[in-house]
């Protein structure tokens, strides 16, 4: 019994840590642009877009598609980017060991 003590033990531990690192992840920010800077997303560790800014030059090309792609690369990019910290802060918990559902 004194195992399934110190499991339930270290499993509340790793809950208050994992949630330590989702609200750090919440602080961290970083931007990412796209065409060179006509695009640029700003976002936070947990994937939530904080900001979009478009160079106004974007608007006299009159360009709606390469506008959506620019905003698609931009987004995407700094997703990847949020997903790449998230997994490097949660490596750091778990010890490298992959958990199935955490990212």
């Amino acid at each position: 019994m004194r195992n399934l003590g110190k499991l339930m033990k270290q499993a509340q531990e790793m809950q208050a840590k994992m949630a330590k690192i989702q609200e750090e992840l919440a602080q961290e920010e970083f931007e990412v642009s796209s065409g060179g800077g006509m695009v640029t997303v700003r976002m936070n560790g947990q994937q939530e877009v904080i900001a979009i800014t478009i160079d106004p030059e974007v608007f006299k090309e009159e360009d709606k598609e390469m506008l959506e792609d620019l905003i698609v690369a931009a987004v995407s990019e700094a997703r990847r980017k949020a997903l790449d910290l998230m997994k490097e802060r949660m490596s750091a918990l778990t010890g490298g060991i992959p958990i199935p559902g955490l990212f």
